[in-house]
């Protein structure tokens, strides 16, 4: 009778705390919100190849977005921004062990994905790497011009000033520019840029950087590869491969890596345009798993902030993860026009109370605040 006594003890002890910790974590979760009421947000996805070449990973992706257009007025979204690599493979029939779609089902599943959003809010979308295939010269083709289209989203078509042509001289938003007007009173330019851009493309830039129409306005620089996870700019020549018509127990051949004709790595990019510029005053980029953040001051001694976030790795890895577990930030802009404060935040550890605990990463490289400043000159 003792011992039955004791083993209920337990348990109702057991039970009670399980109970207490599972309310505790949901009193201490706290969801999404401006510290200020006055604040503008940008929220930020990260490269999302590996929720897109898995049918099994999809619905995170398609979470995410149902998570950023429920919170278009609770976060003042403005703006969404994904660093690219929508896809694995741009023109795969056969996607190997990469995935278990082709590349065109990939590419209209990404594609609608974000249809959620059109009407709702504008986002703009850089074109990575795996978006792109090459020819034995390095040439770069893409379907992403037959999938992302300005017209796809009028907020887009409405915002966009500037756009350029692609490496087949074809007009697109690969390399474009959107402007918003008076956001608590100051003017924004969003410039995106095609994967390791082409000379060409860096000129086009600047130029527009140096418009005199544009010349208050803070630009918001969004590019696929710029800086890596040791918080130090890409370096070296850019190269990427060919998919061979071969394959060896189940895996694609791949070429050697061929070097991309007038390519720039991060440290190009830096150089011959944002060093230079006089208001390119954030730059965003994926690319390299993990995060890395640094700020260097431009010619005029102007503080430029520049930011990693590729999630891609999270949640088990490129072929047996779920593609990231989730994870996107949000950029709160408060109304004093300089503070930004930096969030990392998943909804899909955020939609149940289960995993309520894991639904925000408050480490120093993922949660942070940092001001933009005025020239010392």
């Amino acid at each position: 009778m003792k011992n039955r006594f004791v083993c209920m003890f337990l348990l109702a002890t057991v039970i009670y705390t399980l109970f207490s910790m599972d309310c505790l974590a949901q009193q201490d979760y706290q969801k999404p919100q401006l510290d200020n009421p006055d604040s503008w947000s940008v929220i930020l996805l990260p490269d999302p190849q590996n929720y897109v070449k898995y049918t099994r990973n999809q619905p995170i992706l398609e979470l995410m977005l149902a998570w950023v257009e429920e919170q278009i007025d609770p976060l003042n979204i403005k703006m969404v921004l994904c660093t690219g690599d929508l896809v694995e493979q741009n023109d795969q029939i056969n996607p190997g062990l990469d995935g278990d779609l082709t590349s065109e089902q990939q590419w209209v599943f990404v594609s609608k994905a974000f249809d959620r959003l059109n009407g709702k809010t504008p986002y703009i979308i850089a074109t990575g790497n795996h978006d792109y295939s090459i020819d034995d010269k390095g040439i770069r083709t893409s379907c992403f011009p037959d999938f992302f289209k300005v017209s796809k989203n009028f907020l887009n078509k409405k915002m966009m000033v500037q756009n350029n042509r692609n490496e087949k001289g074809t007009q697109t938003i690969e390399n474009s520019a959107y402007e918003i007007k008076s956001l608590n009173g100051k003017d924004y330019l969003f410039l995106t840029l095609e994967f390791a851009p082409r000379d060409s493309i860096l000129t086009w830039a600047k130029n527009i950087t140096d418009m005199e129409q544009y010349k208050k306005h803070r630009i918001i620089l969004l590019t696929h590869a710029y800086l890596n996870n040791k918080d130090q700019r890409t370096s070296g020549e850019v190269k990427w491969f060919r998919y061979l018509p071969y394959f060896i127990n189940g895996e694609v051949c791949k070429s050697e890596r061929i070097l991309l004709p007038a390519s720039n790595n991060g440290e190009q990019i830096w150089n011959k345009l944002v060093h230079p510029a006089n208001n390119i005053e954030l730059v965003l980029c994926g690319h390299i798993s993990g995060e890395g953040y640094r700020i260097d001051t431009n010619h005029l001694k102007k503080p430029v902030h520049q930011m990693l976030f590729d999630a891609q790795s999270m949640g088990g890895g490129h072929r047996n993860g779920n593609g990231g577990d989730g994870w996107l930030r949000i950029l709160e802009f408060y109304p004093d026009n300089k503070t930004v404060k930096v969030k990392t935040y998943s909804p899909f550890f955020g939609i149940s109370p289960t995993t309520y605990e894991h639904a925000w990463n408050k480490d120093a490289k993922n949660e942070f605040t940092f001001q933009f400043g005025e020239s010392e000159k």
